[in-house]
């Protein structure tokens, strides 16, 4: 299997060269990196030029602050393996649990889609009150998710998602923000692709550490999953 491992980031200048070998460490065969940098403004940039060389590396650099979502659809185009996973810069996420996924879909290869949840017999999370908030903010959404979409998912929200390339490219993603999280669940559910969970590990920052995600993005994420779930038609018209 060859794994393309998607990296969006933005101001992850502490960070990046960590997440970066901890990906690298990670003992798959075949493997490529796309990293987006989304006009970071702290060294970021500076800092994925030493991998500009390095074949396993495709990198992209946006003209202005896009969002997320828009990271991932830049990316696309360029993917070449059979499976794609995303893959936040910020270390709130084990690059190890890669292997639970490729391990499973060797086992089974009908497998298309897997979420990691960061609540499913959960390995590791970091205490905190943000920490805590977020994940109750989470589990309202996975909540809402669930009933919209007829799902049974734990973890709608997580950034551990791994897809098949031929079905990811078929959704024709266009949220440029966080909202692409609800927008990628609500349009597997309509190519009725069913989402298998396994836990993963989770150490969640706090915004004094850098988080980027704001209570603004959980509002836009409801809205988001309302539209696709109530006004799917008028969209695909445009």
């Amino acid at each position: 299997m060859n794994l393309s491992i998607i990296i969006p980031v933005y101001n992850e200048v502490n960070t990046i060269n960590q997440i970066i070998n901890k990906v690298l460490d990670v003992k798959i065969p075949y493997k490529e990196i796309i990293i987006v940098d989304d006009f970071s403004s702290d060294g970021t940039k500076k800092e994925l030029e030493k991998y500009k060389n390095n074949n396993l590396f495709k990198i992209i650099h946006h003209n202005y602050n896009k969002g997320k979502g828009a990271c991932l659809i830049s990316a696309l185009p360029l993917v070449t393996g059979d499976y794609v996973i995303i893959q936040d810069a910020d270390l709130e996420y084990d690059p190890n649990d890669f292997l639970s996924f490729v391990n499973l879909v060797e086992e089974n290869p009908k497998i298309k889609v897997i979420y990691g949840s960061r609540v499913l017999k959960r390995k590791k999370i970091q205490k905190g009150f943000m920490v805590k908030f977020r994940i109750f903010a989470n589990y309202v959404l996975t909540t809402l998710s669930n009933l919209l979409n007829n799902q049974n998912l734990t973890d709608a929200h997580t950034c551990y998602k791994f897809i098949d390339v031929k079905v990811i490219k078929e959704m024709k993603l266009s949220h440029n923000d966080f909202s692409i999280c609800p927008e990628i669940t609500t349009k597997l559910n309509r190519l009725d692709q069913e989402i298998i969970e396994i836990p993963v590990s989770y150490n969640g920052r706090n915004y004094s550490d850098g988080k980027k995600i704001r209570f603004k993005d959980a509002i836009i994420a409801f809205y988001t999953l309302i539209k696709f779930r109530f006004f799917w038609k008028q969209i695909n018209k445009k």
